[in-house]
């Protein structure tokens, strides 16, 4: 995994960077676009940091805008950087594209922090519960891509207890609806909550739950969704990465870095975190459902 952040955390920078000279120069999308001979959409994904980047495309968009040769010759290094695959790609299609960002930028996180409207965390979720899940979301694919799928998420769980670099924190806050709605059979379920008690034991986990009783909330009007914090580097003498704000439809995802987008989400999360219970009681509550479970 130290190898997925040093090819994440650099499209990022480098993307960051292109679009700001640009906007400084003055020029369009459309016109760069034109003027480079590109597509609208190759500018704006090399911005948005998705994908690896080309020398030769970071230094014919800094000769248009005007960059320095120190600056260019800085960014043509990031480029360098951006060119290294994370482990996912071993994976193929089971991996969307719009997707492949966030696992990235999942793997290079320092703090998680999530609410699940609808469903367990990719995290925290059992292989049996995911499996489920991808019978749902993908019924016309073969059991085997199936699989391939599930081994893709049980992969990601793995940034939770790894030795180095350190693991992220993860508070996780689940409406009681994610606990009470049934994926699979009723085993499959009881082993789903039980992973979740056990996840909540982790030193670097929270888990808790907000009760119906609590009543509307801002999280029904957001939906679910994670907000990304990242470390400082080169032993905190860099800044960290901007934070980012991720939230995922059926066919794709919004990563929002704009402060204001990111100021409405951490409102939404201090909402949450006042309604929700603490981990003692979130931990009461699942045991109470599963006790259900079992003798229904």
């Amino acid at each position: 995994m130290p190898d997925d952040i040093g090819s994440t955390v650099p499209r990022r920078q480098l993307g960051r960077l292109l679009r700001q000279f640009r906007n400084e120069a003055g020029v369009t999308l459309d016109a760069a676009a034109e003027a480079l001979e590109y597509s609208r959409q190759k500018i704006w994904r090399l911005e948005c940091g998705m994908g690896s980047v080309r020398v030769l495309d970071v230094k014919a968009m800094c000769e248009l805008y005007g960059v320095s040769p120190e600056m260019t010759e800085a960014m043509r290094g990031l480029a360098a950087e951006t060119k290294s695959k994370g482990w996912w790609h071993a994976y193929g299609d089971a991996v969307p594209n719009w997707f492949e960002l966030y696992v990235g930028l999942e793997s290079a996180a320092a703090h998680l922090r999530e609410y699940e409207e609808t469903l367990i965390p990719g995290l925290l979720q059992t292989r049996e519960y995911a499996l489920g899940l991808a019978r749902l979301d993908q019924p016309s694919i073969g059991e085997e891509d199936r699989e391939r799928s599930v081994e893709v998420r049980l992969q990601r769980q793995g940034l939770l207890t790894r030795r180095l670099p350190q693991p992220p924190r993860l508070d996780a806050v689940l409406s009681e609806a994610v606990l009470r709605r049934a994926v699979g059979s009723r085993g499959v379920m009881v082993e789903q909550l039980t992973r979740l008690l056990d996840a909540g034991e982790m030193p670097n986990v929270s888990v808790r739950v907000l009760p119906f009783a609590a009543g509307p909330h801002p999280g029904a009007v957001a939906g679910s969704f994670v907000i990304l914090d990242f470390p400082a580097t080169n032993g905190g003498r860099t800044a960290p990465e901007p934070s980012v704000a991720y939230s995922e439809s059926l066919t794709g995802a919004l990563y929002l870095d704009k402060p204001d987008e990111l100021a409405s989400y951490r409102c939404v999360w201090r909402g949450l975190e006042r309604l929700a219970l603490d981990e003692a009681q979130s931990a009461d509550m699942i045991k109470t459902v599963i006790a259900e479970m079992r003798h229904d």
